[in-house]
């Protein structure tokens, strides 16, 4: 009888890649109904509830994010990426929960980033996010620079351009800024793919209000784009950071759009939320029509997006 529970808890845990990969394909593309719907006719599994955990996160409904990647660690308790999304659904419901819980929360949050390094030290995502726990989050709770700082020896063999993304947040953490800004710089230099890293000093200016600087690197970030079949999620970013400091929103429409025609989706920049960015900056340049066209176009993607049933217009 054990060895037949046992059999039956690894089946549990498994479910064919072939029959995920339809589900997959719909949580790049956004298509988050899709993919919900997808995985309710599978077979409950570790990954098919890490999938549908990462698509509830990507909706922004963080207890059933939370619900579904519990599940996926109780069935798998060794994959170090179920951990890790654990962890940023933890992290999500504590910023949007009262004191009292999110004090708790973000001590799992941390625990659940710790033990996805734990069991996989060359995971870069990991370690960027347990890192960036640690430089933002109080000592009550397990944050702490010292504790960031251990982590950059380990980061710089996986990752040099988050390797130095985390030096920069430490430097900035002490009000060290023109350290951070030349750590910033450092990782645009050493990264695969640029464009990304160009954003993430965008945003470093908008921070402090450093407005023609922002721009540039916002630009710089733009053109480093167009040779890299990879960088959506970079405009996707950057128009994020030009909408964010109220400049330039024509472009940040531009970038979206582009990023939505010419460019592979990810779940890092949902294609429903980029709709609604869309939507919102349309709106703001006078366009009601295709700010309405925009919301409809997330609402067949996400037909529940609070964000998108939320606006009126």
């Amino acid at each position: 009888m054990g060895l037949l529970c046992a059999a039956l808890s690894v089946a549990a845990a498994q479910t064919p890649k072939d029959a995920l990969a339809p589900a997959i394909a719909a949580l790049q593309n956004g298509e988050a109904d899709k993919a919900l719907s997808m995985l309710n006719s599978l077979p409950t599994s570790a990954e098919s509830r890490n999938l549908k955990c990462r698509v509830f996160f990507i909706l922004e409904h963080w207890d059933e994010a939370t619900n579904e990647c519990e599940q996926a660690v109780r069935l798998d308790g060794q994959n170090a990426v179920y951990h890790l999304w654990l962890g940023r659904a933890l992290g999500e419901k504590a910023d949007n929960a009262s004191f009292m819980s999110a004090y708790s929360l973000a001590k799992r949050t941390r625990a659940e980033f710790e033990e996805a390094v734990r069991l996989d030290p060359r995971n870069a995502e990991a370690m960027a996010d347990l890192g960036e726990f640690y430089t933002s989050a109080p000592g009550v709770v397990g944050g702490g620079t010292d504790k960031a700082e251990r982590l950059i020896t380990p980061m710089e063999k996986v990752d040099a351009a988050r390797a130095h993304q985390l030096r920069a947040r430490i430097a900035e953490s002490r009000k060290d800024f023109a350290t951070a800004e030349q750590e910033f710089k450092q990782s645009i230099a050493t990264g695969e793919h640029p464009s990304f890293q160009w954003m993430t000093l965008a945003s470093f200016y908008r921070k402090h209000e450093r407005w023609t600087d922002m721009e540039a690197a916002v630009q710089s970030g733009y053109k480093a784009a167009q040779r890299d079949k990879h960088a959506g999620v970079a405009l996707y970013n950057g128009a994020s950071v030009l909408s964010r400091g109220k400049r330039n929103l024509g472009f940040a429409s531009k970038m979206l759009q582009e990023y939505l025609t010419n460019y592979s989706k990810t779940e890092e920049a949902p294609a429903f939320e980029a709709h609604i960015r869309l939507a919102r900056l349309k709106a703001e340049l006078g366009d009601i029509p295709g700010a309405r066209q925009e919301r409809a176009a997330a609402l067949e993607l996400a037909h529940d997006y609070k964000p998108a049933l939320a606006l009126k217009f």
